[in-house]
């Protein structure tokens, strides 16, 4: 997950201990996670065949605040983006999130980052606020989306 997060660069880039710690309960009271992962296929019929990791095209992570979810961190691979497999995990997420009763997901995504504006407001989110300056390398102002359900 997190070389497929560092090699594209309108992710939020995660420290090792940031990944490492989705995976680590330490709480109970800390805020649940959800994680969604899509492999290649080919590749797990190769890694079937031998002994190989699988290659990640896609993940998506987000967490429980409260009623609400956060969509933290979604990438998709290059050579994967503009075939439906972000749509697809959103749409994953938001059917959970929808079945646990949540009252909505919230979001915030670089201003540059016209491919993402576009399957937010797909989906049926809508711009909610700006936060200037809040991503560095480079410096760059945050839209903020949220998704209600009711």
């Amino acid at each position: 997950m997190m070389d497929l997060g560092h090699r594209s660069p309108t992710a939020a880039h995660w420290s090792r201990q940031q990944y490492e710690g989705l995976f680590v309960t330490t709480d109970p009271q800390s805020s649940e996670r959800f994680i969604l992962v899509v492999e290649d296929a080919s590749e797990i019929r190769a890694e079937m065949e031998s002994s190989t990791a699988c290659e990640l095209t896609a993940f998506l992570v987000a967490r429980r605040v409260d009623t609400e979810w956060e969509l933290e961190n979604i990438v998709v691979a290059e050579e994967f983006r503009q075939c439906g497999v972000g749509s697809r995990l959103l749409g994953e997420f938001i059917a959970h999130a929808r079945a646990e009763n949540g009252s909505g997901i919230f979001l915030e995504v670089r201003e540059s980052n016209q491919s993402a504006h576009t399957l937010y407001q797909r989906a049926g989110f809508g711009q909610t606020g700006l936060r200037k300056g809040y991503y560095a390398n480079p410096p760059e102002d945050a839209i903020l989306y949220r998704l209600s359900f009711y």
